[in-house]
């Protein structure tokens, strides 16, 4: 066995990250993509954060999570797995199951190459989604042992579908054997490498924008890429990380936070960032008639708090508070902007 990690979903944000990590830390890295330009997306990314060299350094193996073939041949001569790919929509989609069935079958098919290869260890990126959705407003926070109320209030497909995928993964690792670890991030921001923006870095690049020109006092659990990819191979090394899961949040923020940082420290250049907030039943009314609104109504009223003790306890993590990756995300964007101009 060598010390070849496959990372699959090498084009997405935090894959990319994950990718960085491992080679800082010696890794020999594969990763998968779904067609040549992914591969030059991640190529791309990689190079942006490590340079040219570490881009050149990546094995790329083409592999889809809806398909069986090349799974078998990504995995081959791999000590350790991250499974980061997984859809995340920008909006809901039209059939729950556009979601949920290829995060679960397209875990499966990676925790079953996994297995005929004889990786050591897997680590799955889920979600706090799959922890916090459909319970009843709380003052303690939501901790490892906690799952998502699929029958519970205003679970979203997504929510469904990471809940899903990791119970469905759990299942496979105790009945086949398989050593497993799950990371659950809340809201992933820092460094951006690309200006094809996921979800969650799109909020930011829309605070730049000035939009929305008033703020929902939506309260977001936040951490930086850099420290969710530090986890990841925490949980892939440590021996005390096996068949365990650990939250990575570094703290809550609230949206008109957000956007305070960011036009306190960056000033002129932030300018547009909106400060100005709506109350929450205006929120409640809008979401009636659109759908993206209605996927913020679950950050509205008491915060959903987490914490990511057990990360810091059993593997020594220490995240960046989340003003530095929320300031990190704005310069980033900003600074990809520019060299585009």
């Amino acid at each position: 066995m060598t010390n070849r990690v496959l990372v699959t979903g090498g084009s997405g944000f935090l894959a990319a990250h994950c990718i960085l990590r491992l080679q800082e830390d010696g890794f020999t890295v594969r990763t998968t993509v779904r067609s040549e330009r992914g591969a030059d997306r991640m190529r791309s990314m990689v190079a942006t954060g490590g340079g040219a060299d570490a881009a050149a350094g990546v094995e790329v193996v083409q592999a889809d999570l809806t398909a069986d073939d090349g799974w078998d041949a990504a995995v081959g001569g791999c000590e350790y797995v991250l499974h980061v790919a997984s859809p995340f929509p920008a909006a809901p989609p039209a059939r729950e199951d556009d979601l949920i069935v290829p995060a679960r079958d397209g875990a499966l098919r990676v925790l079953r190459a996994a297995r005929r290869g004889g990786v050591r260890r897997v680590v799955l990126t889920s979600s706090l989604a799959a922890i916090d959705y459909g319970h009843p407003p709380r003052i303690t926070p939501y901790e490892e042992t906690t799952w998502t109320d699929l029958e519970g209030p205003g679970v979203s497909a997504y929510a469904k579908s990471k809940t899903l995928a990791e119970r469905t993964a759990w299942d496979f690792a105790e009945r086949e054997g398989l050593e497993l670890a799950v990371v659950n991030p809340t809201g992933i921001l820092g460094p951006v490498l690309s200006d094809d923006y996921g979800t969650s870095v799109g909020a930011i690049a829309s605070l730049l924008d000035g939009a929305p020109p008033v703020l929902p006092r939506a309260t977001i659990g936040i951490v930086d890429a850099r420290d969710v990819a530090d986890l990841h191979v925490r949980a892939m090394t440590h021996p005390a990380a096996a068949g365990e899961r650990f939250i990575a949040t570094a703290g809550l923020m609230t949206l008109p936070q957000m956007a305070r940082t960011i036009r306190d420290e960056l000033g002129d250049v932030a300018s547009k960032v909106p400060t100005r907030t709506i109350p929450d039943w205006v929120v409640r009314v809008i979401a009636l008639f659109d759908d993206n609104v209605r996927l913020s109504l679950t950050m509205l009223g008491t915060p959903r708090d987490t914490t990511s003790a057990k990360a810091q306890r059993v593997l020594g993590w220490a995240p960046r508070p989340p003003e530095v990756a929320v300031l990190a995300t704005a310069r980033s964007i900003l600074a990809l902007r520019a060299r585009r101009s």
